[in-house]
């Protein structure tokens, strides 16, 4: 995204003592420390969208921004500063200790739909809330901006505390709350996030003062702290702060943001990536995607290799080994194994937020090199996952994309929602436009087929971009305004397209490939004309780990089984296939309109195929096990009874606890003792010490009970006992290796009137591991 450095005078500038006295030595200096970079996005007010599903998103978003209020999201903000409240907090995870992290990428959202349009509403919005941050802050006095409350004593209180611990050197976390708060620097990176955009997209002269402010307030607790100390800082989930102050310093050249960002360096997660290995197992995907983002951009400011080859290693691991057919990765949030993705399958992968952020590193990857295979991820996840995350009827959000069969996705609320994924939404579907277009000194590159009109005055160029993508492969472009001299046109060849041909004016000319691109060279004219056509075929795509398991694609778009409404259960085996020979693609036959197919049903039946991302309100099917007639004669009974095995597991299952996972766990009321996280055997997990305790609660049906704790080998159900509503319970001997249910038998919560059990574990001498708690109904 582009935007330029503005200059404040000093009556603009004085929005606050602390903001004041930061804002006159940052700004007497040089704006510079420009990046070194090949290539530039076309800045989003050159581009517009032309009517398509990706304008229709762009409008369902823009409304949902301008239907939410900055007073709301500012209430805690209000409270903090000692200031009435004058509107009340919106719900869902604002209303649970990290009010904030929503109101940042809603700053960022809102920024760039004024960048992208000057939305008249939408400025006076945005500089409302801008001037009552100012006045919060000045309230303050000290350039803190904050809405964060933290439990103390039974008691919800301002999450200042926290920050100010910090500066004193308290340090205290269990995995996902710092002090006791929940990921208090996540949402200070979000606001810290929010206020730059506002400043650099929306170029709001309120924004730079309250941002400097902000940036002041955090490295004045940080700066003073050991390296150590911001090491156990780091462990707890702090977003992309390195990103954040690497940005503050390229906006004013003040060098004490740089060396801070460069300080906010976790060991544990980047020193294997720079190595070149794959730690990933176990760990909270979306914690280190930032990191790695504010690596990249640290390179891009100061040379640094390291970080720069660390950002590709992840980025090419993460694409090519951890992540889904379509384009996302983790499961319950997490990393898995390096391809292994068979048994992770789930309701549960495919993270919204993670796809948002692997695209922002992408971006910064593609900047550097401009090879057209990084726009081939980026186009599979944008289309694939980002398109599939917002229902354009309503605006609302996805968290988790589920994969498994006869899943269905769960929205958000408009007020009482606001998961992570509800904020990383709110930006991804803001941004349609803004890595369509990109150029060097010598070349225009078109990157994404997304209709749209490029009016570029830096590039001298205008054009219109005609296409009926995804859903036909072909594209027209039509230059409006001519650069002067000749100029070379870049146009992306996907890889999924074989055979692809070029017309210039109406007349075929060769396809002269270069890093991926069809390129054009000539002195342009207005009017002139290039038409790109790109045969879609069907393809198939395996999980690593078992060639058997497939997703199948036409073009760019992954097909998915309607299985039903989303408002009707799904009641029967997944379906599967019978390939004899050949390829999987060789079963699906063309149904009507384009990216539609069907294809026989090997438990009988014809299934209906369609474009995964436009499923919004069905169940769908999108990995098929496949057998051959023989395989199926002989594996048919097996099959069928694991899938009945796994729909009355499901039918037993009243609620399960992912330990080692920050919303399961607050979900569940976890008490974590002296516990930690850890990744181990390829899972988070806790580890919880000798003689330690740990306490959460589950849910009940009437009824009797069998309570399962998941440890990995047999021995390990030896190291811990439980009481369940105070009253100890004995559990059923196991046997056997790798991941094991310890199942403990409950009485008849009925007779105690409880639709809730409250769990104690405690360890013996040696500790113990624990993975996951599920309860289940006796029967």
């Amino acid at each position: 995204m582009g935007g330029a450095v503005m200059r404040f005078t000093r009556r603009q500038s004085l929005i606050g003592a602390s903001a004041a006295a930061l804002l006159g030595p940052t700004l007497a200096r040089a704006a510079g420390a420009a990046p070194t970079l090949n290539l530039q996005s076309a800045p989003l007010a050159a581009v517009r969208l032309s009517p398509s599903i990706y304008a229709d998103a762009q409008v369902a978003n823009r409304a949902y921004l301008a239907s939410l209020d900055p007073e709301r999201f500012l209430h805690n903000f209000y409270l903090s500063a000692g200031l009435p409240a004058p509107k009340p907090v919106y719900g869902g995870w604002e209303a649970q200790g990290i009010a904030g992290h929503s109101l940042g990428h809603w700053l960022s959202a809102v920024s760039i739909e004024v960048a992208n349009g000057n939305d008249a509403g939408l400025v006076g919005q945005l500089d409302h809330c801008l001037a009552e941050m100012a006045r919060i802050q000045a309230a303050h006095g000290d350039g803190y901006c904050g809405g964060t409350t933290v439990e103390r004593d039974g008691k919800v209180v301002d999450g200042k505390i926290v920050f100010e611990e910090l500066r004193r050197g308290e340090i205290a976390s269990t995995g996902f709350d710092l002090n006791g708060g929940w990921v208090p620097l996540y949402t200070w990176h979000k606001i810290h996030a929010g206020l730059i955009d506002a400043h650099r997209l929306a170029r709001n002269p309120r924004a730079l003062p309250v941002m400097l402010g902000v940036a002041g307030y955090l490295a004045g607790v940080l700066e003073g702290l050991s390296d150590e100390q911001l090491q156990q800082i780091m462990r707890t989930e702090f977003g992309g702060l390195n990103d954040s102050y690497a940005e503050t310093y390229a906006l004013t050249g003040e060098k004490r943001w740089l060396d801070l960002a460069k300080r906010l360096y976790h060991r544990a997660v980047l020193d294997p990536l720079v190595a070149g290995e794959d730690r990933l197992a176990g760990l909270h995907a979306n914690t280190q995607i930032p990191k790695v983002i504010g690596l990249a951009r640290i390179h891009e400011l100061d040379g640094s290799a390291e970080g720069a080859e660390a950002a590709r290693f992840f980025h090419q691991t993460v694409t090519q080994r951890h992540s889904y057919v379509i384009g996302g990765n983790s499961e319950h949030e997490h990393f898995g194994l390096p391809d292994q993705r068979a048994h992770r399958i789930s309701e549960a992968t495919c993270e919204a937020c993670n796809s948002y952020n692997m695209l922002k590193l992408t971006r910064h990857l593609y900047a550097w090199q401009g090879d057209a295979s990084l726009f081939d991820f980026y186009e599979r996840v944008h289309l694939n996952h980002i398109m599939a995350h917002q229902r354009p009827r309503d605006g609302s959000f996805v968290y988790f994309m589920p994969l498994s069969s006869g899943a269905r996705r769960y929205y958000s609320e408009p007020d009482n929602s606001f998961w992570c994924c509800v904020g990383t939404g709110m930006e991804s579907h803001a941004k349609h436009m803004d890595s369509i277009y990109w150029a060097d000194g010598q070349t225009l590159y078109v990157n994404l087929y997304i209709p749209s009109q490029l009016d570029w005055d830096a590039q001298g160029i205008a054009l219109d971009l005609q296409t009926r993508m995804p859903d036909e492969g072909q594209a027209r472009l039509t230059v409006r305004r001519a650069p002067r001299g000749p100029r070379r046109i870049a146009l992306r060849i996907p890889a999924w397209s074989k055979g692809a041909s070029l017309a210039l004016n109406g007349k075929p000319v060769a396809v002269e490939q270069e890093k991926g691109y069809a390129v054009i060279t000539r002195r342009w004219r207005e009017g002139d004309t290039v038409e790109l056509v790109m045969p879609m075929a069907l393809t198939s795509e395996a999980v690593p780990d078992d060639p058997s398991l497939v997703a199948f694609l036409h073009g760019p778009r992954v097909l998915a089984a309607d299985l039903g409404p989303d408002d009707q259960p799904f009641a029967r085996a997944a379906p599967a296939l019978l390939s004899e020979g050949g390829t999987a693609t060789d079963l699906l036959r063309p149904a009507g309109e384009p990216g539609h197919f069907t294809v026989p049903d090997a438990l009988g039946g014809t299934l209906a195929m369609a474009p995964f991302f436009a499923q919004y309100d069905r169940r769908t099917a999108v990995y098929f096990p496949t057998f051959t007639a023989g395989q199926w004669a002989q594996e048919r009974g097996a099959y069928l009874a694991a899938q009945d095995h796994a729909r009355e597991l499901a039918r037993r299952t009243v609620d399960r606890f992912q330990l080692g996972e920050m919303q399961p766990e607050r979900d569940h009321r976890f008490v974590p003792g002296k516990s930690e996280v850890v990744n181990w055997n390829g899972r988070a997990a806790r580890r919880i010490a000798a003689g330690d305790t740990v306490r959460f609660a589950l849910a009940r049906r009437p009824g009797a009970g069998v309570l399962q704790v998941i440890v990995f080998g047999a021995e390990a159900a030896e190291r811990f006992s439980l009481t369940v509503d105070g009253e100890p319970v004995t559990p059923r001997p196991v046997q056997g290796e790798g991941f094991l249910p310890v199942e403990f038998a409950l009485p008849d919560a009925g007779e105690q009137g409880r639709d809730e059990a409250e769990v104690t574990l405690t360890t013996n001498k040696d500790g113990a591991l624990v993975y996951e708690a599920i309860m289940l109904t006796a029967d």
